[in-house]
């Protein structure tokens, strides 16, 4: 869930919810797959900031099911 975007300074705020929120990996996810798309995408984000939504219990979010997608790199 985007939080704040802020133009002038080029800081994303993002939070992370759902099933992410009791990933093992959710802060991976943030930042080698968030941050590398919205600063690739979106060239004035200079930093994404964010966390994971703990305000759900975690046998909730396990029961939202698990990600299944896998993000294909580009080759160089």
């Amino acid at each position: 869930m985007l939080i704040r975007a802020d133009v002038e300074t080029g800081v994303v705020e993002v939070q992370l919810g759902g099933a992410c929120s009791s990933c093992a990996i959710s802060s991976d996810t943030l930042q080698g797959g968030v941050t590398r798309i919205l600063t690739d995408r979106l060239k004035w984000v200079t930093e994404v900031i964010g966390g994971v939504d703990d305000s759900i219990d975690a046998e909730d979010s396990m029961s939202l099911g698990a990600g299944g997608y896998v993000p294909r790199y580009r080759a160089l």
